[in-house]
């Protein structure tokens, strides 16, 4: 039997899976614009970049684009498809630098 092709967004279930996703993407992350690349996975678990896009009321090709993973995210349109997809931006002390 051939083997069936991964695909990140036949896992994204729940708004845990994406949050633990992306803090995975994150941990390893050297591009920024992997993130958006996983966003573009999430939003495909989520009903397509058209639905994303609906939700916040963003020009679907936009948004494709800036989920392209061929540019650096804004952070404005970050913050929003986050939203969008059951999430937000959060920031966190590294505990090696807090230890002064």
């Amino acid at each position: 039997m051939p083997a069936k092709p991964y695909k990140a967004s036949d896992y994204l279930k729940t708004s845990e899976d994406v949050a633990t996703y992306l803090n995975v993407v994150i941990e390893d992350m050297d591009d920024p614009r992997l993130l958006m690349v996983a966003f573009r996975n999430i939003a495909e678990a989520q009903g397509g970049v058209s639905e994303i896009a609906r939700r916040i009321a963003m020009d679907r090709v936009a948004l494709s684009r800036a989920l392209s993973g061929r540019r650096n995210p804004r952070l404005d349109t970050l913050a929003k498809i986050a939203e969008a997809c059951g999430v937000r931006l959060q920031f966190s002390v590294i505990a090696e630098q807090n230890a002064a």
